[in-house]
């Protein structure tokens, strides 16, 4: 029933009180929402900051022993080395419930390989292939870690937003209205009853005369 054919009766004001205590609830419910996810976008984010170093870090270290192996074995044994390897780095996506936001999961998959599982020969390569594509593994790992985290800092920031336009719809707009709606009904029954109490009243009168005469 929409607010405006709400009528100034007992059945109506049940009704006022009725959408009053759900609006409440839910105004409620959603602020303790809001306030853990605040708390858990603030750790994501310290998390995100600690990434960023350690996948900058990684980063600098790859190119550095890339730059090694490229000194000691020349760029294009380091190309044949990259270019034998068959199955190639991926992960799986997955999810997580966090005050019921989905936030993304990944895994590696394929990332870290054994020797066998590089594809170049042993004996036909150095130490320094091998430290190249160690470095370039965790660089890939931290990469799929420092990305799960942003997609979660994302996704926490959009639900945020959108659960804040929510409480603040029922905390100033819906429960006011309403709280002006039973405000408004239990005027009008006030002065009905005032109106009811004084027509009685008349009667009375009306009746205690009409006996006096008898």
């Amino acid at each position: 029933m929409p607010v405006d054919e709400i009528k100034p009766t007992r059945s109506g004001l049940l009704i006022v009180r009725r959408r009053m205590a759900l609006a409440e609830r839910i105004h409620r419910l959603l602020s303790m929402k809001l306030d853990g996810m605040m708390l858990e976008l603030v750790k994501l984010a310290d998390q995100t900051a600690l990434q960023r170093k350690d996948l900058e870090d990684k980063y600098a270290r790859a190119r550095e022993m890339a730059a090694v192996a490229a000194m000691m074995e020349g760029a294009t044994g380091v190309l044949l080395a990259a270019l034998s390897v068959e199955a190639s780095p991926t992960y799986t996506a997955g999810h997580k419930n966090i005050f019921g936001v989905h936030l993304p999961d990944l895994e590696p998959v394929m990332v870290k390989k054994t020797l066998d599982q590089r594809g170049y020969g042993v004996l036909g390569t150095s130490s320094v292939i091998d430290d190249a594509a160690d470095a370039y593994e965790d660089l890939l790992e931290e990469i799929i870690r420092s990305a799960e985290l942003e997609g979660g800092v994302k996704r926490l920031l959009d639900d945020i937003e959108r659960t804040r336009r929510r409480v603040n719809a029922l905390e100033f707009k819906v429960i006011p209205e309403l709280t002006e709606i039973r405000r408004f009904i239990e005027d009008q029954r006030d002065e009905m009853e005032r109106q009811e109490w004084t027509r009685l009243r008349r009667i009375k009168k009306i009746k205690a005369k009409r006996a006096e005469k008898l």
